[in-house]
């Protein structure tokens, strides 16, 4: 299945239903008069969230969405029939925008989640109700009022506990794999990662969802590389995770680049909690490891993790430390290393 995290339709409400013009001609009734029934009301536009959904590729195809009109009145005083509501049914974390890509409708966060965004139309007036002591046949109705319409945008942004970052190559499509029950593309090249992958994370009796994004790179918040759209998928995130590869790149640049870059995105990245973990360590010895983790935490990183993603040396302590900072009903403890880094 393709993923698609955001796209633009258009929605219409229904249109209320014409009153209608009718007079009583019965035989033996001695007074007629009007008789016109009121149109029914059009059906509304309603955004649902539901669970199964991971991506909104579905509106890709489908990109027009009308409610159903209201029925016309009829004679005998016989009211109009109401127009079906068009129920559009998003994945969960579906954010709706104004055609403007700014002003936000509705965030879609809980499964069952529904908002009414556009109501249908009234139905017009029969002339039964415009009877009056002086006007006893009337002619009038009511045309119905029309339904609403506009261009609205649907963002997605996935729901996860925990975010994955970090500089292209830096393992965490192996990392994922190896924590999650995922099965993300690993390559010897940039960018393997083309957008963002889910995982379910069971450790010690407790679940979390972990999100891996694809690499940043300097700049992405300009558009370079893939840039930093995807930055969105994590936002909601309580914890995020700074995987940083011990062969690759200068680390402590490494580190400097990824906090730029969540920085100039904003929405709230830069002042979550983060934990650093130097990854890769299975490919270099313990004083390469004690050295690089100096230098990460005289570049401001607080604790760093030495991990293997490929081996899985050392998640252990990164995911003890991950649980004790989301919220449940146990947080295991996390003492804190004798020195800078301990034997994985």
């Amino acid at each position: 299945m393709h993923f698609l995290d955001q796209a633009k339709i258009f929605i219409r409400s229904g249109s209320g239903g014409a009153g209608a013009v009718s007079f009583r001609r019965e035989k033996f009734v001695e007074y007629g008069g009007p008789d016109g029934g009121d149109g029914g009301k059009g059906g509304d536009i309603i955004f649902e969230a539901v669970d199964g959904l991971n991506t909104l590729i579905d509106f890709r195809y489908a990109q027009h969405f009308k409610a159903q009109r209201g029925k016309g009145g009829a004679g005998k005083n016989r009211t109009g029939g109401g127009g079906e509501d068009l129920v559009v049914k998003v994945p969960v974390g579906t954010q709706l925008f104004d055609d403007d890509q700014e002003t936000l409708l509705a965030d879609l966060t809980e499964v069952g989640q529904r908002i009414v965004l556009l109501k249908g139309g009234d139905g017009g007036r029969g002339n039964a109700s415009y009877k009056s002591s002086t006007n006893r046949a009337p002619r009038q109705h009511g045309p119905g009022w029309p339904g609403e319409e506009r261009y609205v945008w649907l963002r997605l942004k996935l729901l996860a506990d925990v975010g994955l970052v970090g500089l292209p190559n830096a393992g965490k499509s192996t990392f994922i794999n190896q924590v999650a029950n995922t099965h993300a593309k690993v390559g010897d090249y940039p960018f393997t990662t083309l957008r963002p992958q889910l995982g379910v994370v069971r450790h010690k009796d407790r679940e979390f969802v972990l999100a891996d994004i694809p690499g940043l790179i300097a700049g992405a918040a300009e558009g370079a590389g893939i840039g930093d759209r995807f930055l969105g998928h994590i936002e909601r995130c309580r914890v995020l995770i700074h995987l940083i590869d011990i062969a690759g790149t200068d680390p402590a640049e490494a580190l400097a680049v990824i906090e730029d870059e969540l920085a100039a995105y904003g929405g709230g990245l830069a002042e979550k909690p983060r934990l650093i973990a130097l990854n890769k360590v299975d490919l270099a010895d313990s004083e390469l490891v004690k050295a690089f983790t100096a230098e990460l935490k005289a570049g401001g990183a607080g604790r760093v993790f030495a991990v293997s993603g490929a081996t899985g040396k050392g998640i252990a302590r990164l995911l003890d430390a991950v649980i004790a900072l989301l919220p449940g009903p146990s947080r295991p403890s996390v003492p804190a290393p004798a020195t800078d880094w301990s034997p994985l």
